[in-house]
C-alpha cells in the first residue's frame, strides 16, 4: 500500500516532511474534534510528531494557522463548483450552497472567512462570483458592487447562522438553544414585538440551510430582475 505523504510506516508524521499543507491539514482535524479553544501548538506538534518550534517555520501564530485552515475549508466548496457552461444564476446558487455546506461541516471556520478576501481560496471565491456576475448581462460598472454584495451575503450570512449555532450546540445542543430562545420570545409583549411572538414555532423548527437559501434566492431574483433581459444568461 502506498505510504501517506508525510507519514512514516508506523503512521506517525515525519518531522523532515513537515510543510504548511500538512500542518494546516492536521490543524483542521484538531479543530473539528476540539474546536478553536482546544487547538494549541503543543498539541498540534505532538500530533505531527515534532516540536512546537518546528511549526513556527511555517506559520507565525495560532491566528494565522486558523485563518489558513478556514481558507482551506473554503476551498472544499470548489469541488462542488458548477461546470463552466452552466447559467450564471444557477452557477451562483450552486457555488453559494457549496460554500455554506463546506462551512457547515466545519463550524469553527465560518467566522474566519473574512472580507475583503486576501487568502487564496477566498480570493478565488470572489473571482468566481465576479466571473459569473459578468455573464448575467449586468452593466460592467455594476459588477464590483454586485459581486462583493453576493460574496458578503454568502460568507457573512453563513457565519451568522453557523458560528452562533456551533457555540450553542457545544453548550446545550441546538434544539435546546432554540427552545430557550423561543421561550424568551414568547414572554415578550406582543404589542411591542408582534412578529417575534407569533413566530416562535418557526424558530424552533426552522432549517438553517433553508434559511440561507431563502435569502440567497431573494438576492439572485433581484440580480435576475436587474440584469438586462436581452443579454443575461439563462438560469
Amino acid at each position: 500500500m502506498p505510504r501517506t505523504r508525510g507519514r512514516a510506516p508506523d503512521g506517525k508524521w515525519r518531522a523532515d516532511a513537515l510543510s504548511r499543507e500538512i500542518i494546516v491539514g492536521a490543524a483542521i482535524a484538531l479543530l473539528d474534534e476540539l474546536g478553536e479553544r482546544g487547538l494549541t501548538f503543543r498539541l498540534l506538534a505532538k500530533q505531527l510528531n515534532t516540536g512546537p518550534g518546528a511549526l513556527y517555520w511555517h506559520v507565525t501564530n495560532k491566528d494565522e494557522l486558523v485563518a489558513l485552515a478556514a481558507d482551506e475549508v473554503l476551498g472544499h466548496a470548489f469541488t462542488a463548483a458548477p461546470p463552466p457552461g452552466e447559467g450564471a444564476g444557477a452557477g451562483l446558487r450552486a457555488l453559494a450552497i457549496a460554500v455554506f455546506d463546506a462551512l457547515d461541516q466545519h463550524p469553527w471556520a465560518a467566522s474566519h472567512v473574512n472580507a475583503p478576501p486576501t487568502l487564496a481560496n477566498a480570493l478565488r471565491l470572489l473571482d468566481r462570483i465576479g466571473t459569473l456576475v459578468a455573464r448575467t448581462g449586468l452593466p460592467a460598472e455594476r459588477h464590483f458592487a454586485v459581486s462583493t454584495a453576493i460574496s458578503y451575503y454568502i460568507t457573512g450570512v453563513s457565519a451568522q447562522i453557523i458560528a452562533p449555532r456551533a457555540t450553542a450546540v457545544a453548550a446545550t445542543g441546538r434544539d435546546a438553544f432554540l427552545a430557550q430562545t423561543a421561550e424568551h420570545w414568547e414572554k415578550l409583549d406582543p404589542a411591542d414585538y408582534p412578529f417575534l411572538t407569533r413566530t416562535t414555532t418557526d424558530l424552533r423548527d426552522h432549517d438553517d440551510r433553508d434559511q440561507f437559501t431563502t435569502g440567497l434566492d431573494l438576492l439572485l431574483d433581484g440580480l435576475n430582475t436587474t440584469a438586462s433581459p436581452r443579454s443575461k444568461s439563462p438560469g
